[in-house]
């Protein structure tokens, strides 16, 4: 029997400001992933003229690591932007690891894709996100890294303002210095502890007042000047902005019924830049697998 394999995962943003490597969400912008009987690699969309077409693509590295890869051909449909802070990496890996375990005939859950997966993506909160859907925390815990998730939705919308240059993760993090100041900590760890509360509840004044950070963001700015620059002036209706993992994307947190007036101020003071009116993806990764044949 011939099988096709089909599969969509999210884009995410991690951090949500103090969240640093442990917090992020789900958004609703979707790569997808087909595996067919065949060979090669096949990619539309975002990155269709620079991402690998072989074994180092990362969706088939993933995809190897729970199922063989010979015979098949693989079609990604990439939406999310690249290096933009908004996890395309973790979105790939996803689409191979749930792709992978579908060709195999295993249910894993999240927590047993993202064991699978870390190797290959080395930070766990955009793949957690991207696996579990909506808000997620991960933590490290005797050698193991674990994941909660903690909300299907936000009382926030978040809107996207994606510029055309681009971040490496690894040159963003090579900004950060080694040791901050006590202060800063401080501060970090009360609005870590505020954005928690607020993931949980729901409460969006406690989100609104988690939104600041003093443990990545400032140092970021120089590869990430648009979140300087949104925070100057939030569109009405908007509560606050964040760097979207490294950058150099903003996630503007908005009161959902004013959305679209934020989406349509942002696109009209940044014209160079692509906004998007996105919803937290209250679904992750997950396969539609099809049969046909004998």
């Amino acid at each position: 029997m011939s099988e096709t394999i089909r599969v969509r995962a999210p884009a995410s943003t991690a951090n949500l400001g103090p969240g640093f490597d442990c917090a992020a969400c789900a958004l609703d912008l979707w790569n997808e992933l087909e595996v067919a009987p065949g060979e090669g690699v096949e990619i539309e969309g975002e990155g269709a003229d620079e991402l690998p077409r072989g074994p180092e693509h990362l969706s088939l590295r993933a995809f190897a690591l729970l199922a063989p890869v010979e015979g098949r051909r693989f079609r990604a449909f990439n939406r999310i932007p690249l290096a933009r802070g908004l996890g395309s990496s973790a979105s790939a890996i996803a689409l191979g690891l749930v792709a992978g375990a579908a060709a195999a005939g295993r249910r894993l859950e999240p927590a047993e894709l993202l064991a699978c997966g870390l190797p290959l993506e080395g930070h766990p909160d955009n793949l957690a996100a991207v696996l579990a859907g909506g808000a997620v925390l991960t933590w490290a815990e005797g050698g193991t890294c674990r994941l909660a998730r903690v909300a299907d939705a936000l009382p926030l919308a978040p809107i996207a303002v994606v510029p055309a240059a681009r971040v490496e993760t690894t040159a963003a993090r090579a900004a950060l210095p080694a040791t901050i100041s006590h202060a800063d900590a401080s501060f970090s760890a009360g609005r870590a502890a505020l954005l928690g509360a607020g993931l949980a509840s729901g409460d969006g004044a406690l989100l609104s007042a988690a939104f600041a950070d003093r443990l990545h963001e400032p140092f970021r700015a120089a590869t990430a000047p648009l979140l300087a620059a949104v925070r100057e002036r939030l569109p009405a209706g908007a509560v606050g902005a964040t760097l979207s993992g490294s950058g150099p994307t903003v996630i503007v947190w908005a009161q959902p019924d004013r959305a679209d007036a934020c989406a349509g101020e942002l696109a009209t003071r940044f014209r160079d830049a692509r906004v998007l009116a996105l919803r937290v993806a209250a679904t992750g990764a997950a396969p539609v697998v099809e049969h046909s044949g004998a």
